[in-house]
């Protein structure tokens, strides 16, 4: 059973993006169902102490979405036709391609979406490339009803042991820093993947924590995970 996930084993702390006094600056000594738990307290008491909602030096396009209750770090770009919303935040240096939607997330410093990536009550460290055509999914396709999710998000780790609880319905995934995914993948609802992982294009996964630094591909009729070679 894997009692506990910490988030600081997969995603680092912001260092430069004007967090310092929220507690997303100690992201990473949080334990994972202890900050799920508390995340939309912790967001509204940011939203409170940030010196700039929005950073002066944000880069947005005239026809992308940002929510009223969004916060956006140095450096930050996004493109046409995006919507960042529902108390996401993007480090510094975050870049948001054409077309996505970030959703209720944290997007660790001087990461990359590609173009029409979809990401939902995630957390995903710094330096990560995530590319076009990804979706991290938050809630179950086996609630009765989607629009009101109840079935809580568990995740697995190797072998036959309990799975991880991680005391919510809706959770998409924890990517770790410099994470690399190809296209058209769909992840979630409940992943865990550990720092310098690589997802291979066409991959369907979730419910799984994979170990820092694997390659995980597609092989029909079954996902396989192995040790990446550097």
């Amino acid at each position: 059973m894997t009692d506990s996930i910490r988030i600081g084993d997969y995603v680092s702390s912001p260092a430069a993006s004007g967090l310092d006094s929220t507690g997303y600056a100690k992201i990473s000594e949080f334990e994972l169902s202890a900050f799920l738990t508390h995340w939309d307290s912790l967001h509204d008491d940011a939203l409170q102490v940030v010196p700039e909602r929005i950073h002066p030096t944000a880069r947005i396009h005239p026809t992308a979405i940002i929510g009223e209750d969004a916060i956006l770090g140095p450096g930050v770009r996004v493109h046409e036709f995006s919507t960042v919303r529902k108390r996401s935040v993007l480090a510094a240096g975050v870049s948001v391609g054409f077309g996505c939607e970030v959703t209720h997330s944290f997007v660790g410093e001087n990461t990359v979406l590609g173009h029409q990536v979809g990401v939902g009550h995630s957390i995903i460290g710094a330096d990560a490339h995530l590319s076009a055509n990804l979706v991290i999914a938050a809630i179950s396709l086996w609630n009765y009803d989607m629009r009101v999710p109840v079935k809580e998000i568990a995740l697995h780790g190797p072998g036959d042991g309990l799975p991880y609880r991680c005391t919510t319905p809706r959770f998409g995934g924890l990517i770790g820093d410099h994470v690399q995914t190809g296209s058209m993948i769909t992840l979630g609802p409940g992943i865990a993947v550990g720092r310098r992982s690589v997802i291979a294009t066409g991959v369907c996964m979730g419910s799984t924590i994979i170990p820092a630094s694997s390659v995980v591909r597609s092989s029909a009729p079954e996902v396989v995970i192995e040790p990446r070679r550097i």
